[in-house]
């Protein structure tokens, strides 16, 4: 490690079941194929609370995915062509993992993988103000929101529903509608404004508090439903009957159930979820043979299998492959403002703030946004 880089940091680690800012935490070592980066700021996912919570990391284990920063260190086998130091970088980690569990986000520094990091296109800068609109990346803050969110629902398109990385076709590639249940969380905007950007579906419906209706349009949505009202399933069925794709973004049994009694009644469909759950878990009364439930777990961009809640996930060479296709085809169009970040809340307190940011994320805070620590 270079003179330069200290051995040890700050960060957050599990402890218990909390995350607690600690100091003297071993700055993690590089693998092939990774960098180390200084890191500027970072984001919170409900998985970063949960990986604490249900203790689904090993005690001391250093929490957070999403992170924004500076390229300090190149690990072997990095292209130079591609990367150099100091380079302005986000990207996501398997924060608290039992493969790596002394590499996470939220940490002064985090060692990053190649294939899985975007590359600014031009210098980051702090953000002055409290809170960012959505709108085109610029700075070390919003650019910490998109890693994660992004990449799972990039993957989620490209590699469980097999769409093309095409901008803006002429004709749909997927002659009938998609439901989006949960369009306002931060894997719902980005999967709604990807998904109008390369015309993907004849319709996009979105399930959603009605006071994020404006902006979800704005992003491509044609219609969205209120999941606060009692009869929002007869809503959308009595109008959809033939919605063939749906995807969970809130992934809580009650919402899956309610999402699998929106599939097509008289064709094959497929529910894509962000947990564990699979078909056997759907209630019989309701279950279906031509209705699957799947899952996607983006951690599997690694080189690795993943374990995490007593159960394996097989790492899959051609996942690891589309999902770094695709940062390449999204990368131009963020800076572009084609694609935009969602609206971000921002705590000025550096790593410290971090376990008070968790706890907003789980009681609620974060309603349309997402929440991000500055360093």
């Amino acid at each position: 490690m270079s003179s330069t880089i200290p051995t040890t940091m700050k960060a957050v680690v599990i402890e218990g079941n909390k995350p607690l800012f600690k100091e003297n935490i071993p700055v993690p070592k590089l693998p092939k194929g990774f960098m180390l980066i200084k890191v500027k700021a970072v984001a919170g996912n409900p998985t970063d609370w949960k990986h604490c919570e249900f203790q689904l990391g090993p005690q001391g284990s250093v929490v957070g995915c999403d992170a924004s920063g500076e390229v300090v260190q190149l690990g072997p086998d990095v292209d130079p062509r591609e990367f150099k130091v100091g380079d302005h970088v986000f990207s996501f980690v398997h924060g608290s993992s039992n493969f790596c569990p002394e590499n996470g986000a939220f940490g002064e520094y985090v060692a990053v993988d190649t294939a899985s990091t975007f590359k600014a296109s031009k210098p980051l800068v702090h953000a002055t103000s409290s809170t960012i609109p959505s709108g085109t990346v610029s700075t070390w803050e919003d650019t910490a929101s998109v890693p994660l969110s992004f990449t799972t629902a990039g993957a989620s398109l490209f590699h469980h529903f097999k769409l093309k990385m095409e901008w803006e076709p002429a004709q749909p590639q997927r002659d009938f509608p998609v439901l989006v249940w949960g369009g306002a969380t931060a894997l719902g905007q980005p999967l709604i404004q990807l998904m109008k950007q390369i015309n993907a579906y004849s319709k996009i419906i979105v399930v959603a508090s009605k006071k994020h209706e404006k902006k979800l349009k704005a992003f491509g949505a044609d219609e969205v439903f209120d999941y606060h009202d009692t009869d929002v399933i007869e809503q959308i069925t009595s109008k959809y009957n033939n919605i063939q794709h749906l995807y969970d973004t809130v992934s809580i049994p009650e919402t899956t159930h309610q999402v699998y009694k929106c599939a097509a009644k008289n064709s094959s469909a497929r529910v894509l979820q962000y947990m564990f759950m699979t078909t056997k878990d759907i209630d019989e009364k309701i279950r279906r043979d031509d209705v699957s439930v799947a899952g996607t777990l983006i951690y599997c961009v690694g080189e690795h299998d993943v374990e995490l809640g007593g159960l394996v996930f097989k790492h899959d060479p051609t996942y690891r492959k589309i999902v770094s296709q695709f940062i390449k085809f999204v990368q131009p169009r963020l800076y572009e403002g084609k694609i935009k970040h969602v609206d971000i809340t921002i705590y000025k307190g550096g790593l410290q703030e971090v376990p008070r940011l968790l706890k907003d994320i789980q009681t609620g805070k974060n309603s349309g946004s997402k929440l991000v620590a500055t360093l």
